[in-house]
C-alpha cells in the first residue's frame, strides 16, 4: 500500500504498519465528515446511516451516525473511532488515533456512543477471543472498502478529490483518492498476515 505525504515532496511512505493504519483510518474520517455535509445532500444519510442528534445536556457533542447490515452487523461512526459489532461474535472499536481494536463480547450498545465513555467494558482480546477480534477487524476493513468503492461508483472520483483537497496540507499522512480503497485492501492483508502488529497485548 502507498501512502504519500501531501504538498510538493510526493514520495511512497513505508513506515510502520500501525502507524499507517492510523493515517489511513484519519484520513477516512476527515472523509465522511465531507460526505455529511456534501452540498448535495447528507450521503451517509442516503445510503441508510440513521443520525442521531445529541440530548439535552450534551450539545457539545456531534451527531452519531449508526447503520444496520443485512447480516446481523452494525456500524457506528464517530469523530474518535468507529464500533463495530456483530450478532455473533461481540464487537470491537477501532480508535481513530490508535488502530489496535478493543473487543467486547457485547454486538451493541446501550445507547448512541456520545463519547468513550458510553462503550462497554473493552479490552484487548485474549487467546479465546483472538478469531473473532481478527475476523471483526477485517470485516471492518472491508466495509470501510466497500463505503469507499461505492463512493467512487456513485459520486465520482472528482467528488473524493474534492473532499480531500484541505486535508492535503503537506503534513499529513496522505492517500489518493484512486488509491484509497485499494490501501484498505492491501491494509486487510497486512492485518491478517500480522494481527499483532496491530493488537495491544493484554
Amino acid at each position: 500500500m502507498n501512502i504519500v505525504f501531501g504538498g510538493n515532496a510526493r514520495e511512497k511512505w513505508n513506515g510502520e504498519p500501525l502507524e499507517h493504519a492510523v493515517g489511513l483510518l484519519c484520513q477516512q474520517c476527515w472523509c465522511w465528515g465531507r460526505d455529511i455535509v456534501r452540498p448535495q445532500g447528507n450521503w451517509l444519510l442516503r445510503i441508510g446511516f440513521v443520525k442521531l442528534k445529541p440530548p439535552e445536556g450534551r450539545e457539545e457533542c456531534s451527531s452519531v451516525y449508526s447503520l444496520k447490515l443485512p447480516r446481523g452487523q452494525c456500524v457506528m461512526l464517530r469523530g474518535f473511532g468507529v464500533f463495530y459489532g456483530d450478532d455473533h461474535r461481540g464487537a470491537i472499536f477501532m480508535p481513530r488515533y490508535d488502530f489496535r481494536p478493543r473487543y467486547t463480547k457485547q454486538a451493541e450498545l446501550n445507547g448512541p456512543l456520545w463519547s468513550m465513555e458510553d462503550l462497554p467494558i473493552l479490552r484487548p482480546p485474549n487467546k479465546h477471543q483472538r478469531n473473532a477480534c481478527v475476523s471483526l477487524t477485517l470485516d471492518l476493513i472491508d466495509w470501510i472498502r466497500t463505503y469507499e468503492v461505492n463512493v467512487i461508483e456513485c459520486l465520482g472520483v472528482d467528488y473524493r478529490r474534492q473532499t480531500l483537497a484541505k486535508w492535503d496540507n503537506g503534513k499529513r499522512l496522505f492517500t489518493p483518492a484512486e488509491k484509497i480503497a485499494s490501501a484498505w485492501r492491501e491494509l486487510s492483508f497486512q492485518v491478517a498476515a500480522n494481527f499483532d502488529a496491530f493488537s495491544q497485548k493484554e
